[in-house]
């Protein structure tokens, strides 16, 4: 575990409620995260597991109806949920900044990719004019975008993919930010472009000594790229672990699940390893173990109460019985 006094982002039972009235929806409950300075942090999970939604909370981009409550929500040693709208415009965007899903629908197709950079680089520092300009150049040229000069004048839609996911990094860091939370940053990307996209974020992120909390379904790229990992199910986070003792010795039967639906894990098989069901939505939550219904190993305890995150090695697992080194729940 790292000690509390060196984090960079400390984030405790965090939960993100949905609606009013007599039925609220919890679409996130009870997150624990923790990012130091310059560390890579993987959240994996499947589409619908609040692996978004946490990041967009921990960044106050949840509107109203959405309520965010949490018992600690800080960033460098300062409240965030107590800061006030202008400090904490001030650093968003400046100092955490976000790569989201879709680059293309991102950008404001009515701009072009220079005015999108200098509106950012004038809001948080100041910057205007033939200094504005020259570091948009600067920083189209440090996400290696071919021909910079003349990508200022482009409008998206002249963009491909992967130049408009550049041009996206290049606005994230364009204030020199201590965290990077990048969310699914290669999706619709071909294969060549997203190793070439992951490759720059973690170049990026290394000579900047930056946090970078990567969002992914892609278990080969955390495998790759990433410190630490922590795999949310449901709202919740499941199990979180330095990431070779989550590939070596996965702690949390859905995690074990993740792992085992890697095709590289299913050569000379039929078919792929799946695990049946889905993720649970608003009306169909189970009342104990959120993972019950789909669980190979659920027993009828699991049912009747909420398990916590309890700890396992260096690992935490939300699970009654945890699974031991052989990949089985402990007696």
């Amino acid at each position: 575990m790292i000690s509390g006094t060196s984090m960079l982002l400390d984030i405790k039972n965090l939960a993100v409620t949905f609606g009013s009235g007599h039925d609220p929806f919890r679409a996130v409950s009870g997150v624990d995260l923790q990012v130091a300075p310059g560390e890579i942090v993987g959240i994996v999970g499947e589409s619908g597991s609040g692996k978004s939604v946490t990041m967009l909370a921990a960044m106050g981009l949840i509107d109203a109806p959405g309520r965010v409550t949490a018992d600690q929500l800080t960033f460098a040693g300062r409240d965030l949920l107590s800061m006030k709208s202008r400090e904490k415009r001030a650093i968003i965007g400046a100092e955490i900044s976000m790569i989201f899903q879709d680059a293309q629908s991102s950008l404001n197709p009515a701009y072009t990719v220079g005015d999108q950079l200098l509106e950012t680089l004038a809001e948080h520092q100041n910057l205007k004019g033939a200094a504005a300009r020259a570091r948009a150049l600067e920083l189209l040229e440090q996400v290696e975008i071919p021909g910079a000069r003349s990508r200022l004048s482009a409008y998206p839609h002249q963009l491909s993919g992967g130049m408009s996911q550049r041009v996206m990094i290049a606005m994230a860091i364009a204030c020199n930010p201590k965290l990077l939370i990048a969310d699914e940053p290669t999706t619709a990307l071909d294969v060549t472009v997203q190793a070439q996209i992951m490759e720059l974020l973690v170049s990026l992120q290394r000579s900047r000594d930056m946090a970078l909390i990567l969002i992914t379904h892609d278990l080969a790229v955390v495998a790759e790229v990433a410190h630490r990992v922590a795999v949310m199910y449901a709202g919740e986070i499941v199990e979180t672990a330095p990431v070779p003792q989550v590939f070596a010795t996965p702690r949390h039967p859905y995690t074990q699940a993740l792992l085992a639906s890697i095709p590289e894990h299913s050569k000379g098989a039929s078919r792929l390893n799946t695990l049946p069901g889905v993720v649970p939505g608003r009306y169909d939550r189970p009342s104990g173990c959120l993972l019950v219904p789909r669980c190979p190993y659920a027993e009828d305890a699991c049912s009747r109460a909420h398990p916590e995150l309890v700890l396992v090695g260096d690992a935490q697992a939300r699970c009654i019985k945890p699974l031991d080194d052989e990949g089985k729940p402990r007696a």
